[in-house]
This record gives C-alpha cells, structure tokens and sequence, in this order.
C-alpha cells in the first residue's frame, strides 16, 4: 500500500464551489470504475475555502504516468477531467499541463 497527497486550488467562486462538491456527491460510475482498475484503492478529497486536498491510497505498483495514459485513452475520464477543469484552477508553483501537484510528506506519525 502506497499513499499520496495532493493539492490544488478550486477558482474562488462560492457558486463554483458548490458545483463541484455537487458533482462529487454523484461521481460518474465510469469515472470511479477507471480510478479502481489503475490500482487506486480508496480517494479522499477535502475542501478548505477553494484549497482542495487529496488523500491516495494505492497498490504498491500504482504508478502516476500508467494512470495518466489510462486516462487519456478513456473518453468518459477525458470528459470528467474537462468538466473540473471548469471549476479548478492551477497552483501557482504548478508546472505546465500539471493540474494536482504531489505533496511532499514531512511528518508521518503512528503509535
């Protein structure tokens, strides 16, 4: 088992806002069945304001490029993704064509 977290911003909008929370109260089977064959196992997304804050929790060969050609070639995905973008925008130390940015762990703690 693998974890990641991610973050990316939401456009400040509050009607924005509540849209995109709407659409993840009824995300598309097909999205979810994509998310469950790359090897993902369970997916938290928080909201603070517009920040978003994602939880991955993966199978140790989970691997970020397989997911992203998968993706590509799944039209159902594609049409998801072009939807967010609608209500997301990009971190500002994002690079190019980069829309969640990977997170650097620097505590972990368990008893």
């Amino acid at each position: 088992m693998k974890r990641f977290c991610l973050a990316l911003d939401l456009k400040d909008d509050p009607k924005l806002i509540a849209a995109y929370k709407a659409h993840h109260k009824k995300v598309w089977p097909e999205v979810i069945a994509s998310l469950s064959s790359s090897g993902i196992d369970s997916m938290d997304i928080f909201c603070y304001g517009n920040r978003l804050f994602m939880i991955l929790v993966t199978q140790e060969d989970f691997d970020f490029n397989q997911k992203a050609l998968q993706d590509a070639a799944n039209p159902d995905v594609v049409r998801w993704e072009k939807l967010m973008w609608k209500y997301q925008q990009k971190l500002p130390t994002a690079k190019p064509n980069e829309k969640w940015v990977l997170m650097e762990t620097i505590f972990h703690w368990k008893a």
